[in-house]
């Protein structure tokens, strides 16, 4: 028998495997109250200002590079990007990748967080050479031999190592990380070596509904549009997922494919894997959803905490609104950079 969570994707490849656009996930009819849900090593020198994190509005924000980065660095948050993490290799299926990796070499991690993605490719791959940069050394310290960290801010020109030198680039939830995301897939294209693989992975900041259910008053839709506003005020745009596949074409990349998952707001759905996708979903979006406001709000709508905190109490009541039928679209795009004398353009796009 398969399994239902492809139940849960909406495809734009023509890859028979793959459900079909057109599929809606069927609604629970009896939704209940769901109460089961449940030393760094461095290139660069890292001196005691780097942990001497920023402080505002009761949370802990990167020191380097103070506000290039508005999401907190502390261990609510630490343990909320663990979450996600599982809660996507959940919904792909265990799948830590979509690119037709072969014995790569040298694997680099935009933006690694907690650092979890890369010590779970480096047992994958144990000859290949993992590198994860982030702007906070929140990663643990004991990691397999293969896998280093590094504090470094992937919107600069130089990447740490020569040009045309890694097998495979992954960026994974960067929405709102940077200015322009088109920089970073332009780069990452410089940096791979021809025939390598470039590949992302990312939320669409915009709440979705198939059956009418979620009306114009909801909620948690309003302030998707709020933190909208204030990302783009600031100039850190959250909505990027449905562009990365154009943007990597643009670049050059070719072979470009785009994959397109259904993850519900909360425990909704009648299929039991996407309803406890849903669980864990409202539990990560409940645990995030100060993180997501504070630092927006604030600095991009000049908001007081106060006036944040009352703003959200209907806002997690709304995700945990059983009778709207809410998602969120998760985009996985990945490309290949054209061998040496290939004609751009001359890949197949699924």
């Amino acid at each position: 028998m398969s399994s239902p969570v492809p139940a849960a994707v909406e495809a734009v490849t023509s890859k028979p495997s793959l459900v079909k656009a057109e599929d809606i996930i069927e609604a629970d009819s009896e939704p209940s109250e769901d109460n089961d849900a449940g030393s760094l090593r461095t290139t660069k020198s890292v001196s005691q200002s780097i942990f001497d994190y920023v402080k505002e509005n009761g949370r802990s924000y990167h020191r380097y590079r103070d506000g290039s980065y508005l999401f907190p660095n502390d261990e609510i948050e630490n343990d909320r990007l663990d979450l996600q993490y599982e809660i996507l290799k959940m919904l792909f299926e265990g799948r830590a990748y979509f690119a037709p990796l072969s014995n790569p070499k040298k694997i680099l991690d935009i933006g690694t967080g907690t650092g979890v993605w890369p010590i779970e490719m480096a047992y994958q791959f144990p000859d290949c050479e993992i590198t994860g940069t982030d702007l906070s050394p929140i990663q643990p310290q004991w990691v397999p031999d293969n896998v280093r960290f590094v504090i470094d801010d992937a919107s600069e020109e130089d990447w740490l190592i020569a040009p045309s030198s890694y097998d495979y680039i992954h960026t994974r939830v960067l929405l709102g990380c940077f200015t322009d995301f088109r920089h970073i897939v332009a780069n990452a294209f410089r940096y791979l070596r021809p025939g390598g693989w470039l590949e992302s992975q990312d939320y669409m900041h915009t709440v979705y509904c198939d059956d009418g259910t979620m009306s114009e008053a909801y909620p948690f839709q309003r302030w998707t549009r709020t933190q909208d506003e204030a990302a783009m005020t600031i100039g850190r745009p959250l909505r990027i997922a449905n562009k990365l596949r154009k943007w990597y074409e643009d670049a050059g990349f070719v072979d470009v494919h785009e994959v397109v998952y259904k993850l519900p707001v909360n425990g909704w759905p009648k299929d039991s894997k996407l309803k406890m996708l849903g669980r864990f979903s409202e539990e990560s979006l409940l645990d995030g959803i100060q993180a997501f406001s504070l630092a927006w709000l604030h600095r991009g709508l000049g908001w007081s905490k106060e006036q944040i905190e009352v703003h959200l109490v209907d806002v997690r009541k709304a995700i945990s609104d059983r009778s709207v039928h809410a998602y969120h679209k998760i985009y996985v795009v990945w490309g290949r950079k054209p061998e040496a004398g290939e004609v751009r353009g001359a890949g197949s796009r699924s």
